[in-house]
């Protein structure tokens, strides 16, 4: 017995996007001309900076300390190397004298000082043959760029007897902001021409390869034009652009594959093009727009914590998911209503075998799908337990990760302030410019300053305690760790003087306090997001299945299919196996916001191909009752496009991970074996595997959830519902069967994970 409902007609929203679809093109032509001309120059608002946490006790120190004490605060470092002399040398030092002078005359540049004019031991080589002088850049982090841009050009190089090379924070992520600009350039020429290729070999024709591409290009334009103006509210972090990039291509090919492909079938049914868009709309349309949401979901998590690095990509992430989206949805239905047949011109096939037939499913690769996962069900506990055992052990070496904080080894080894900073650690003693700065605030005698620096002096990790320098009521006090700026020591040091009795309030700062204060903000909140994204995940995933049990499957299996991503990433960059070939310095450790940032979006991701291949499934298992056919038909209809589209994501990110900064080299090779391992490993293996061993069960729901279900549910084919959300829902002509559905299969080589042309809903009898 079957349900039916009323014959199909021309929805709303079909209507309203393909009723002026020259308009509607035009108008997109148009405000992606203005997003040009409002993105441009993003990159110089952008800052390389956003690992702290702006509530943190280090934060409040770090700003008072600029404000009472600039000159406590160094940002910019001059390495002067005398050669073979010693720095006392006459001739050295009187041309040190001369750089110093010149340096302090330089407008926005305060705090001047050199070894020459304190005679510090820190500032002076182990080896007598290179000093410091060290001077704070004044401003905001763009205005602080182009100080360093007027000035370094009559300080760098050779100086008489002196060689001078430049370095210091302002150095490093000036830098780092330039490297990153110039490897986004190069990424996007390697990306966009294979992304291409990728494409016109999926698809065949041209004409619709291009499509896609046109869709990610407007996402990012559109990205571009929305972090511009967020610059003028908020600090943006530079390394959003890579996610835009990645996003915006990666996503709207997606998007776009899915759309066009389930489009070309319905015209092979014969349909006139209306009639196609308004199916591919009610079906594959649902789907993005679901896909979408769960994306922005895991996206929008890094909203929860304080750093602007990871805010910020919860900003540039959903804006080029939805802007993804919405050009797939609005405009492309416009442009393939234009082009109709037409889509399917130039088709490239015929230069390698004019004349050949058009290829089936079954030729192409469907039926390879279908046995694959017949196979891995007949041996289901073997396909769970192993797969489940592999990335659990790819994931090991995650346990003996190590945080640490962005410094200049996230640059190449050839880099000039990379360079500098390689030569304090190795030569000099302590870790200059990488202490700890005390902050004391309250009214205090000398004796009492000279008490607390001497319990500070004897604590076990202090190599060395300068100061107080004393300005009204506050005071301050540097420590140099005996070892580097933020290892092990250097944190135990900094709960150490927190806890260290003083008369008087006590602030620390410094590169190893902005660790533990940031360790402790992401661990704090940490909870809250993952909370976020499994609830608002179970919710979607319910809305799409009216399953109970699949939203908690795709949630687990989601996060276990990150396994290998995390492994590899401590193995990789903290370990350092693969430097060499991958050619990046190995800090040692991991940078904190990191993992969260690449879970985030890899966990978006996966969700992205779960949405595709539980919708096929929830279809079939709606129109026939059969759940082990259902999952069978929705590896055979979507097995072929997730891989292409992972493909084509992962070509995406691993051209963002030829940066040679290791943090976007880390993202990019990261988040690509992150796709390929969901895409090939859990959909194809672990996915079917575990929906054989739940068997029907899969679907059970209580009563009050089916109602719910029922009425506010979503899923891809499915129509007539009331209250049903969606695009364009719709349902089989009246008294039709299951029979009276054409299921015409893909001339192309991977098939979609779309719908029948009509959809005949099971009753809950299963018939």
């Amino acid at each position: 017995m079957t349900e039916v409902n009323s014959p199909p007609r021309v929805g709303r929203w079909t209507r309203l996007v393909t009723a002026r679809p020259r308009l509607s093109l035009l108008a997109a032509l148009v405000l992606t001309l203005l997003a040009v001309l409002a993105g441009s120059g993003v990159a110089d608002r952008l800052g390389a900076g956003g690992w702290e946490d702006p509530d943190a006790e280090s934060t409040y120190a770090t700003k008072a300390l600029e404000r009472q004490f600039p000159d406590s605060q160094p940002n910019l470092l001059l390495l002067v190397d005398a050669g073979d002399a010693s720095v006392d040398d006459p001739a050295v030092a009187a041309e040190a004298k001369r750089l110093t002078a010149r340096l302090a005359a330089e407008k926005d540049i305060t705090g001047v000082g050199s070894y020459w004019a304190a005679a510090s031991p820190a500032l002076r080589a182990e080896d007598g043959h290179e000093a410091l002088i060290a001077a704070r850049i004044t401003g905001d982090e763009k205005q602080m760029g182009e100080t360093l841009d007027r000035v370094a050009p009559s300080l760098r190089g050779t100086h008489g007897p002196v060689k001078v090379e430049i370095g210091g924070i302002v150095a490093v992520r000036h830098e780092m902001q330039t490297i990153i600009q110039e490897d986004l350039t190069r990424a996007e020429m390697i990306a966009l021409p294979i992304t291409l290729l990728l494409l016109v070999m999926v698809f065949g024709s041209a004409i619709a390869a291009l499509l896609p591409l046109g869709i990610g290009i407007v996402a990012i334009l559109g990205t571009n034009a929305v972090l511009r103006g967020l610059t003028e509210f908020t600090d943006v972090s530079v390394f959003a652009m890579n996610l835009t990039t990645a996003l915006g291509l990666g996503l709207a090919v997606d998007y776009a594959l899915f759309i066009v492909r389930r489009f070309r079938e319905e015209l092979a049914t014969g349909v006139d093009p209306s009639t196609a868009i308004g199916t591919t709309l009610r079906t594959a349309g649902r789907t993005v727009l679901f896909s979408a949401l769960t994306v922005a979901v895991s996206l929008a998590a890094m909203l929860l914590f304080p750093q602007y690095f990871l805010r910020s990509f919860a900003y540039a992430g959903m804006a080029v998911v939805l802007l993804a989206a919405a050009a797939a949805l609005i405009l492309l239905p416009a442009a393939l209503i234009l082009l109709g047949h037409r889509v399917n011109s130039l088709d490239l096939r015929r230069l390698f075998g004019r004349g050949a037939p058009k290829r089936t499913d079954a030729q192409d690769g469907g039926t390879a799908w279908a046995r694959g996962a017949a196979l891995v069900m007949r041996r289901a506990p073997f396909f769970a337990l192993g797969t489940t055992a592999v990335l659990v052990l790819l994931g090991l070496p995650f346990l003996g990760v190590k945080f640490g904080t962005a410094d200049d080894r996230q640059l190449p080894a050839s880099a000039e302030s990379h360079v500098v900073q390689q030569h304090l650690r190795d030569g000099f003693p302590g870790s200059p410019g990488g202490g700890l700065e005390v902050l004391a605030e309250g009214r205090a005698t000398p004796a009492q300053y000279a008490s607390y620096k001497e319990r500070i002096a004897a604590l076990p990790e202090v190599l060395r305690v300068d100061g107080p320098l004393v300005k009204g009521d506050s005071a301050y006090f540097t420590v140099q760790p005996r070892g580097e700026a933020v290892d092990a020591g250097a944190q135990r040091l900094v709960g150490e003087l927190r806890s260290t009795k003083a008369p008087f309030d006590t602030k620390v700062t410094g590169t190893a306090a902005v660790l533990v204060d940031s360790k402790h903000a992401i661990g704090d909140r940490l909870p809250w997001a993952a909370v976020f994204i499994t609830i608002v995940t179970l919710l979607l995933v319910f809305l799409l299945t009216g399953s109970v049990l699949i939203p908690i499957q795709a949630v687990l299996l989601n996060a276990l299919s990150l396994t290998a991503m995390f492994g590899a990433v401590v193995w990789v960059f903290q370990d350092g196996h693969l430097s060499g070939l991958l050619g990046f310095t190995s800090p040692g450790s991991i940078e904190t916001t990191l993992p969260v940032l690449m879970f985030c979006v890899a966990f978006g991701l996966s969700m992205d191909y779960g949405v595709f291949l539980l919708s096929r499934i929830k279809e079939e298992y709606d129109r026939t009752g059969d759940h082990e056919e259902a999952v069978r038909h929705g590896l055979q209809r979507t097995g072929g496009l997730i891989t292409a589209a992972a493909v084509i994501l992962a070509v995406v990110m691993v051209a963002i991970g030829t940066s040679r900064v290791t943090n976007t080299k880390m993202l990019g090779l990261g988040i690509a074996l992150a796709v390929l391992m969901d895409a090939m490993i859990v959909r194809s293996l672990l996915v079917p595997a575990v929906m054989r061993l739940t068997g029907r069960a899969t679907w059970w729901a209580p009563a009050p959830l089916r109602r719910f279900h029922e009425r506010f549910g979503l899923s891809e084919g499915e129509s007539g519902r009331p209250g049903g959300a969606g695009l364009d829902r719709h349902a089989a002509p009246r008294g039709a069967t299951s029979d009276d559905v054409p299921t015409e299969e893909s001339g192309e080589g991977m098939t979609d994970a779309s719908g029948d042309l009509r959809t005949i809903r099971r009753t809950p009898g299963g018939t």
